[in-house]
């Protein structure tokens, strides 16, 4: 394993052609799970695991030959730790089979599993795939019943699947160590697209509507009380709120937002009226940062081009 201080990468191309099937099932069980595979054509097999991390999403990406890879209940026990994954593969079709359910994917579908599940998957032209690595409480705040969506295709050309899977196809291993932006907004992003791919289409009664409606609304009083705290969390406003963390994310996705997003407008916001104003002159532009909770003078630099179009410093001379 080749592993710098940000990406890890496993090659085959690293040891002997006899060797390298042997090497990429233990690359793969380090760097993924305890898993099986078989390849037609062991020696000449090529393959390639890069891995980064994005706050508490595992980004992998594997390049290689075709190849059959199986989770056993044999491999389940031996292992440590369990996660669900978000595959996504861009070039050639492919097919799964988990929970017993056998799904046909075409490039650009999604595929959720469980690896606390058996599952096997066949790669018969090539194994390029974006695999996310995504943490069992995470998933189960996003969704109300994540076993019902395992196994089964999502739709990557249509609906919230494209804008699912669209997104899914940028994440790389080096977004994840060089991330343009805060970590926390990509991955409240991905829930946010995860929920509505896969339960965006449950139809709220007028009830629930109005209840969502409610609750927005008491997120972003919360929020604009509390914006300038270093560091703010959705669990911490869930807590105010007295709603779990679950509930809070659910009600945002319903109405196409994220809980970064929106802290994101309040801070920008709050920034903008006091770069506008004669009266906060006397502050420097990284105090303006402080006042809205962005500690960081580069993140605000970089908040205040996204969101106003020019550097706060631009934006103040032209006022």
């Amino acid at each position: 394993m080749d592993c710098s201080p940000d990406i890890q990468t496993w090659s085959t191309a690293l040891v002997e052609p006899e060797r390298r099937l042997d090497y990429w099932i233990s690359a793969v069980c380090e760097g993924f799970l305890e898993m099986d595979i078989a390849s037609l054509a062991p020696a000449s097999f090529a393959s390639e695991l890069q891995r980064g991390q994005l706050d508490v999403i595992g980004v992998n990406q594997v390049r290689g030959d075709p190849q059959h890879v199986y989770r056993t209940r044999r491999a389940i026990a031996r292992g440590q730790s369990n996660f669900y994954y978000l595959l996504c593969k861009t070039d050639r079709n492919w097919s799964a089979t988990q929970s017993e359910r056998t799904a046909m994917l075409r490039p650009h579908d999604l595929l959720l599993v469980d690896s606390r599940r058996p599952y096997e998957f066949h790669f018969p032209v090539t194994s390029d795939t974006i695999s996310l690595e995504l943490p069992m409480g995470w998933v189960e705040r996003w969704l109300t019943a994540p076993e019902q969506h395992l196994g089964r295709v999502i739709d990557g050309q249509s609906g919230w699947g494209l804008a699912l899977s669209g997104f899914v196809r940028q994440w790389s291993p080096e977004l994840a160590v060089r991330s343009p932006l805060p970590a926390s907004l990509l991955v409240d992003q991905l829930g946010a697209l995860l929920a509505l791919t896969l339960e965006g289409d449950v139809t709220q009664s007028p009830a629930e509507t109005s209840g969502t409606a409610a609750l927005i609304d008491r997120i972003r009083r919360a929020l604009r009380e509390r914006y300038a705290e270093p560091g703010l969390t959705a669990a911490s406003i869930a807590t105010q709120l007295q709603i779990s963390e679950r509930t809070l994310h659910r009600g945002l996705a319903s109405a196409s937002v994220t809980f970064s997003g929106l802290l994101a407008d309040c801070r920008m916001s709050m920034a903008r009226k006091m770069l506008a104003e004669p009266r906060f002159d006397r502050v420097s532009i990284g105090g303006i940062g402080q006042k809205v909770g962005l500690t960081d003078p580069s993140h605000f630099i970089r908040q205040c081009r996204k969101y106003l179009g020019v550097t706060p410093g631009e934006f103040r001379r032209r006022r």
